[in-house]
């Protein structure tokens, strides 16, 4: 049975723009984070239904 990694934690993407948290990704905590999730990521909005940029909200 493959062992669970620990070193994983879920974050939230949370809209530049309207503050919903709208996405849940998975982060390696050991490691570093990647620049996009530094930097934002361009996911869709449903609330505003555009494109916008998404950054990390830890809950």
């Amino acid at each position: 049975m493959a062992k669970k990694n620990q070193a994983v934690e879920q974050v939230w993407l949370q809209c530049t723009e309207c503050g919903e948290l709208n996405y849940r990704t998975p982060v390696n905590v050991r490691g570093g984070m990647p620049e996009k999730l530094k930097t934002g990521l361009k996911k869709y909005c449903p609330r505003s239904r555009s494109h916008t940029v998404h950054k990390i909200k830890r809950k």
